[in-house]
C-alpha cells in the first residue's frame, strides 16, 4: 500500500460507526460466515467521501475491535499510525464502490458455502420462496477475473454492480451494500440463506414450483423498505451477551 498518513482524531460518528463495524465482524462470526481471516466488511467513516474502515488483515473476525479497525482512503493510504496490513482484494473491491456509490456506507464481501455453489452455476441465483423474493431482480453480476489484485478491475466492478445492493461474484462468493452497517450485514444474511434455500430445493431434483411473478414484483418492492433496523439492536444483544470486547 501506499505510505502511511498520521491519522485524525477520531469523532463520536466515527467511533459510532467503528463500534457497528466491529459487531458486524463478531455477528459474521457468530453466524458461521467467516472463512479463517479473509474477506471484509468496510464502512464509510462518516462525513468523509473518500475514506472507509476496515479490518486488520490476520486477525480473526473474532478479534476485531472498534480500536484495531484500520482507516485507508480511495488511494490505499493507510490512515493509521504505527504498522498495519490489509488485505489487498479487500482494498480493491471495496475502494471501487465506496468511490462510485455515495449513497453506500457500508459493503460487506463473503465466500459461504451456499452462495459460492450458486456462483458457480451457470443460471445464477433463482429466488424460490417468500423470503428471497427480497432479490427478485435485484442482483448484479461480475464475471471472475482471478484473485482481485489489478485496481483496473474495479471500474468493471462498479459497472455490473451499477444501483443495485447485492452482487454475485461469479465463481468467487457474494457481495452486499447498504446504507448502513445493519443494511448490508442484514442483506448479506438474506442472501446466503435464500442461496441455501435455492440449493436445497435444486438438491431434491423435485419440480419446482415457482409463485406468480407478480407476487414476486410485490413481495420484492414490499423488502426494499427492509434497513435492518428491526434486527440491528437484538443482534447487538445477541453479541453483547457472547462477548462485548468488539466495543474496545
Amino acid at each position: 500500500m501506499a505510505n502511511k498518513t498520521p491519522n485524525s482524531p477520531i469523532t463520536d460518528a466515527e467511533w459510532e460507526t467503528r463500534v457497528n463495524l466491529a459487531a458486524a465482524y463478531r455477528l459474521t462470526d457468530y453466524f458461521g460466515m467467516t472463512t479463517l481471516v479473509y474477506n471484509h466488511i468496510t464502512a464509510r467513516v462518516p462525513g468523509s467521501h473518500n475514506q472507509f474502515l476496515i479490518n486488520e488483515f490476520g486477525l480473526g473476525y473474532d478479534e476485531v475491535t472498534a480500536s484495531n479497525l484500520v482507516k485507508i482512503d480511495i488511494d490505499g493510504n493507510i490512515l493509521e499510525e504505527g504498522d498495519h496490513r490489509i488485505n489487498i482484494p479487500g482494498y480493491v473491491i471495496h475502494s471501487a464502490i465506496h468511490a462510485a456509490r455515495q449513497d453506500v456506507e457500508c459493503v460487506m464481501h463473503t465466500h459461504t458455502p451456499y452462495g459460492m455453489a450458486v456462483s458457480a452455476l451457470e443460471d445464477g441465483f433463482i429466488p424460490l420462496q417468500q423470503d428471497t423474493y427480497r432479490f427478485y431482480n435485484r442482483i448484479a453480476y461480475h464475471e471472475f477475473e482471478g484473485l482481485a489484485v489489478d485496481t483496473e478491475e474495479r471500474e468493471r466492478l462498479v459497472t455490473d454492480l451499477g444501483n443495485k445492493d447485492a452482487m454475485i461474484l461469479k465463481n468467487h462468493g457474494l457481495l452486499t451494500v447498504g446504507r448502513s452497517v445493519a443494511e448490508a450485514w442484514t442483506s448479506m444474511w438474506q442472501l446466503e440463506r435464500a442461496c441455501q434455500v435455492q440449493v436445497l430445493a435444486q438438491s431434491t431434483g423435485q419440480e419446482i414450483h415457482q409463485a406468480p411473478l407478480d407476487a414476486i414484483e410485490k413481495t420484492a418492492t414490499i423488502f426494499e423498505k427492509h434497513s435492518g433496523s428491526i434486527e440491528w439492536p437484538w443482534l447487538l444483544r445477541k453479541i453483547d451477551a457472547k462477548d462485548s470486547t468488539y466495543k474496545n
